[in-house]
């Protein structure tokens, strides 16, 4: 069973339902195509992190984005 877990920042506004659906339906149309994975039991979940959550170089981007970085 194959499971992915894609993480992504949560920027304006996050990612809408259509974006999420073919983020699914195109990484589950990979692991058949390249690796012969039954789409039936291939797992795909997506994380959206807060940018407060998330930090590059002691500090959460968030502020790094502030700055436009």
């Amino acid at each position: 069973m194959p499971y992915v877990n894609i993480k992504v920042t949560k920027e304006h506004g996050g990612l809408t339902k259509e974006q999420k659906a073919t983020l699914i339906s195109g990484v589950t149309s990979l692991l058949q195509d390249t690796l012969n994975k039954n789409p039936a039991s291939t797992v795909v979940v997506i994380d959206e992190i807060d940018m407060d959550n998330y930090g590059l170089g002691a500090e959460q981007i968030s502020e790094r984005r502030k700055r436009g970085e």
